[in-house]
């Protein structure tokens, strides 16, 4: 009789635990982060400048000694307190910022040069392999300079992946492209990656290139990581004010809460569960308690029926919507995602509406927030 009992998860490629990094006089750049990443997943690491994320991807390389905790690769501990591999012996694949492409070296010599221990025949397949994976096979015999920067970046990737490495580590690697190349190849660097199965971890400070391109996002912030999650998660149900504010557009509106499953804004009224206590560390929701609630620009829904309006006071133009600024009668700023051919002038009242699937709510103490899911 076949066993029917579900297999255990697969453990993560790369598992780090309570890591403290410091420098100079107890200055922590990392300080108790945790992180795992399953095998064949893509994750990023965004936050502002000097939050620590190159500190920590350069820390799982090998570069950099760690003060706690541990880092696992592929179930291999290489790096703990007092002891550690060196970077040549974790099984790691790197793409600098800069490519570090050789210019003195042709494309298929550049990602053959990882390959110096296989036998002619297997470099040589191996590297037909990768030219094929990142598109370049017609591109094979050019030197570097021949290249566009989006074809280097490509050899660069092509030339970590010919070893097979068990992980990637990626470091602001799209920084020097253009904004429409950068887009582009980012969706082809996931398929690139997804393609040959391997897990990497990515920095940087782009986080539309971040939810383009990972599975799992993180969000650094004075060397903690304040949430590791989908992109999906991220922006609709954040873990911490930080993320709130550092992720996505929005703003904080003041709300009251009437019982344990409403509260009340100057745009409405959302029903549903609160299941954290609100200010005074009450158990369950009373009356007249005050909290923030996150609003993005999807929540406020431009509708020439409403009878709620607001005034115009800023417009971006996207190509495809404008993000306007709204002024509620209150004097309070709200944005609105509205669609293009919407082209209200600076000044005009517009009808809007609520239209909230996920809310986020914070009390007033800064803790944790509480997500409502609005029940139309």
């Amino acid at each position: 009789m076949p066993n029917s009992l579900p297999r255990p998860p697969a453990p993560p490629v790369l598992l780090i635990e309570d890591l403290r990094v410091r420098y100079g006089r107890g200055h922590c750049v990392n300080d108790g982060l945790n992180l795992a990443l399953a095998q064949g997943d893509i994750g990023c690491i965004v936050g502002s400048s000097g939050c620590g994320k190159t500190t920590l991807l350069r820390v799982i390389a090998g570069f950099i000694g760690i003060d706690g905790g541990r880092i696992v690769i592929d179930g291999q501990e290489v790096a703990a307190r007092g002891s550690a591999l060196p970077p040549e012996q974790r099984g790691i694949g790197l793409v600098f910022q800069d490519y570090a492409l050789f210019p003195h070296l042709r494309v298929d010599e550049n990602i053959a040069f990882g390959l110096r221990n296989a036998d002619s025949t297997a470099r040589r397949q191996r590297v037909d392999a990768m030219l094929q994976l990142v598109g370049l096979t017609a591109q094979a015999r050019r030197y570097p300079h021949e290249l566009s920067g989006g074809q280097q970046q490509r050899v660069a990737l092509a030339r970590a992946l010919a070893p097979a490495p068990k992980l990637l580590l990626m470091d602001e690697p799209f920084s020097n492209l253009d904004v429409e190349l950068r887009a582009r190849l980012g969706a082809e660097v996931r398929e690139i990656l997804k393609a040959s199965g391997t897990s990497a971890i990515l920095v940087t400070h782009d986080q539309q290139e971040a939810f383009a391109i990972a599975d799992r996002v993180g969000v650094m912030n004075q060397g903690r990581l304040e949430q590791w999650d989908r992109p999906y998660e991220l922006y609709h149900r954040p873990a911490t004010r930080y993320v709130a504010d550092f992720i996505g557009e929005g703003v904080f509106v003041p709300a009251t809460v009437l019982n344990a499953r409403r509260v009340s804004i100057e745009l409405g009224e959302l029903t549903g569960e609160i299941p954290l206590p609100c200010q005074g560390g009450c158990a369950t929701c009373g009356k007249g308690c005050h909290v923030e609630v996150l609003l993005r620009p999807d929540d406020i829904v431009h509708d020439d029926a409403s009878p709620l309006t607001a005034t115009v006071v800023r417009k971006i133009f996207r190509g495809g919507d404008f993000v306007y600024t709204l002024r509620l009668d209150s004097g309070r700023e709200v944005l609105a995602l509205v669609p293009s051919h919407h082209d209200h002038a600076i000044g005009e009242r517009i009808g809007i509406r609520l239209d909230a699937d996920h809310v986020v709510t914070f009390p007033a103490d800064n803790r944790a927030p509480a997500p409502i899911t609005v029940v139309r």
